[in-house]
């Protein structure tokens, strides 16, 4: 009788924990599915606040590891292109361990308000530096605002639910202040007419030297095709060019030339002494001006960890690369007397790139997201994107190979 209930108590603790998991989950594939219904989503929110507060600790633990699995499970497909994939399960592990750990940080104190507390902490903590992990992307497509003020006040809310009965009807009053009443912010949209590049190649043959020449035809089909039908400028995503532009006399020649008719924003790579650069490049009228990326990706184009470390780990899976380096500060590209801040891939979901935008409420984007495709990560970058728009009433122009091109508005 004793190991049937343990048996029955195990799988409780287990199912409340995927159950919360699910419900923290829900929102980013109701939005890869095109569902994006704001009661839906307040409510599944809601629910899954509620689930963090209550759920006992052994849950939280189980709920942090499926749900760093459900959000993050693409980040391993990268490896691939390493010829890494043997990491592929341990990088998706370690991705749900993290998460878990976060979790079960949330009860180190056994105390109802010490975990509303930790659960509101969660939004300013980034491991290694990477941000994508944003508990308020939760109400991005709901009734609710998505500010940390308005973060708060729902976990409020959904701690008085918590308490005795007298003390639950005080939770309607955070929730009315949370509501996100305001109209979304219209931002005049540039008098230009954009073309941004539809473009699709597969990672596996992005920088095979065989496939340079056809990419680099398919560009200028691109470039060509957006002078023919009278557009002022065009944009290709990042590494659109899959070499040095830079160091190749010939190509940044012929495209100078061809700004005289149009602007050219394309991302390719760029070096110096320093080294190596994930870049964009502007041609406008016969001139180039080259943005190199500010924010890198951690772990991706640089480890966030000391040197020893670092350099450690380049030896052993990267055949002794370095680092990407990286600019001091973000780029403002001026296009037909309309100034547009640069941004590639990871950059466009930071705060960093969207400070000091003074004359600017512009934004081009640019991204590969051959990397981790199939998959839902285009997705949470298109999410967190919104909330980026939003906090900093913004117009985001995104132009991506593999995945859809978007206008984001706040």
């Amino acid at each position: 009788m004793f190991l049937v209930k343990r048996v029955n108590f195990n799988k409780t603790i287990i199912i409340k924990g995927l159950i919360t998991a699910i419900l923290l989950s829900c929102f980013i594939y109701l939005s890869h599915f095109s569902i994006e219904i704001k009661l839906l989503n307040s409510i599944l929110g809601l629910a899954s606040i509620f689930m963090l507060l209550t759920i006992p600790r052994v849950s939280l633990v189980i709920a942090g590891f499926f749900t760093g699995i459900f959000w993050f499970y693409w980040i391993a497909f990268s490896f691939i292109y390493y010829e890494l994939i043997y990491l592929i399960p341990f990088v998706t592990i370690a991705f749900g361990l993290i998460i878990a750990f976060l979790f079960f940080l949330i009860d180190f104190i056994k105390r109802p308000i010490f975990r509303a507390f930790a659960i509101f902490a969660l939004t300013y903590i980034e491991p290694f530096g990477f941000n994508w992990f944003k508990l308020e992307l939760l109400f991005i497509d709901s009734y609710f605002d998505t500010s940390k003020l308005s973060f708060a006040l729902i976990i409020m809310s959904m701690f008085f639910l918590t308490r005795k009965l007298k003390y639950k009807a005080l939770a309607i009053i955070p929730l009315l202040f949370a509501i996100n009443y305001s109209e979304p912010v219209k931002i005049e949209e540039p008098n230009l007419k954009i073309y941004m590049a539809k473009l699709s190649t597969s990672q596996n043959i992005k920088w095979n030297q065989r496939n340079k020449l056809n990419i680099i035809d398919r560009n200028i089909d691109e470039i060509n095709y957006a002078i023919d039908n009278g557009y002022d400028l065009v944009v290709l995503p990042e590494t659109a060019f899959p070499l040095l532009l830079d160091k190749n006399e010939f190509l940044m020649d012929f495209l100078k030339k061809k700004s005289i008719k149009i602007d050219i924003i394309t991302g390719a790579m760029s070096s110096d002494e320093k080294g190596y650069y994930n870049s964009t490049f502007h041609f406008s009228n016969k001139k180039v001006k080259i943005a190199n990326k500010v924010v890198l990706v951690p772990f991706g184009e640089e480890i966030p960890l000391p040197k020893i470390l670092t350099d450690l780990i380049n030896k052993i899976f990267y055949d002794s690369a370095q680092d990407y380096s990286k600019a001091s500060k973000p780029t403002d590209f001026n296009i037909k007397g309309y100034n547009f801040r640069n941004a590639i891939c990871y950059e466009a979901t930071t705060d960093e790139i969207f400070q000091n935008l003074n004359e600017t409420k512009y934004i081009i984007a640019i991204s590969n997201n051959a990397w981790f495709m199939p998959s839902i990560e285009p997705t949470i970058q298109k999410l967190l994107m919104k909330y980026y728009a939003k906090k900093y009433n913004s117009i985001i122009y995104h132009t991506v190979n593999k995945s859809e091109n978007l206008i984001i508005k706040p």
